[in-house]
């Protein structure tokens, strides 16, 4: 096994049965599926067992009870039932092309997490979107994109760079910042742990930067690749989303970058023993 694919999901059967669809289009057969599932119901269990048996390593089911937003908490649980020593991080409403595992793969580094980005679809062209259209390769394809109503932006280059074999200069002179983006990066498994994983305090917004902060503080570096490995985003509702809850991400995130901290002591391990 190559590696572990880490997939957060909630209440999303349909999304993520696109992204399995993308999942079993892959060049690369040798990973597995790990679903950090935030307490969906039942819909999304059969889901997942119907697909049982249709990639090349079973399908490893990471749930807990709805008790709203803990998608770090299941990240975590997902992390150490993982089996590789390397973990690509992706949601379930985003879908890869057929190249994306075997790109994590090859860019790959010791001392170094991968930062990726997506392209995200309209909820029309979302819905719309079959089997067929993602395993053929057409889903990736600006022009039949825009000719199902998408509308042409500066960030279809992201698209285009990588057959335009310009992906390494576009990862090269952004000014994006390379950050940890939950729905499209990878690791080592060990540095993750060594930082302790996910802080579980933390609801939506920066959850995953604010561990990549701590990968950095460490002396792991980011690595640009969002003009490389190729993900697309359904499009969605975001109901979980709490002002109160950000503003105390910030805080969380802020002490992080202020203090240099390397590791939280409400990740993976509980402990009230931290490490500098």
């Amino acid at each position: 096994m190559q590696c572990s694919v880490i997939l957060s999901t909630y209440n999303s059967p349909e999304w993520l049965e696109k992204a399995f669809w993308g999942y079993l289009a892959q060049d690369e057969a040798e990973f597995e599926i790990v679903i950090a599932d935030d307490g969906s119901r039942s819909e999304t269990r059969d889901m997942i067992a119907a697909f049982q048996g249709r990639f090349r390593h079973p399908l490893v089911h990471a749930w807990h009870p709805d008790d709203g937003f803990q998608k770090t908490v299941i990240l975590n649980k997902a992390i150490l039932q993982s089996r590789s020593d390397y973990l690509i991080f992706s949601d379930g409403d985003c879908v890869p092309r057929r190249d994306f595992v075997s790109t994590h793969l090859r860019l790959r580094q010791k001392g170094c997490f991968l930062s990726g980005g997506y392209h995200k679809l309209p909820l029309k062209l979302s819905q719309d979107l079959t089997r067929d259209d993602i395993q053929s390769g057409r889903a990736f394809r600006l022009a039949w994109m825009w000719n199902r109503g998408k509308k042409r932006s500066f960030k279809d280059l992201r698209l285009a760079a990588k057959n335009a074999g310009v992906d390494r200069v576009f990862n090269a002179v952004t000014t994006t910042r390379p950050s940890w983006n939950g729905h499209n990066a990878s690791g080592w498994k060990s540095d993750i742990v060594a930082v302790n994983g996910f802080d579980e305090r933390m609801g939506y917004g920066a959850e995953d930067r604010e561990m990549g902060d701590r990968l950095r503080n460490i002396g792991i570096k980011a690595r640009q690749i969002r003009y490389s490995a190729i993900c697309v985003h359904l499009d969605h509702a975001r109901s979980y989303v709490e002002l109160d809850g950000l503003a105390e991400n910030k805080k969380i995130w802020n002490a992080t970058r202020q203090q240099k901290a390397t590791y939280t002591t409400f990740g993976i391990l509980k402990s009230s023993v931290s490490e500098s």
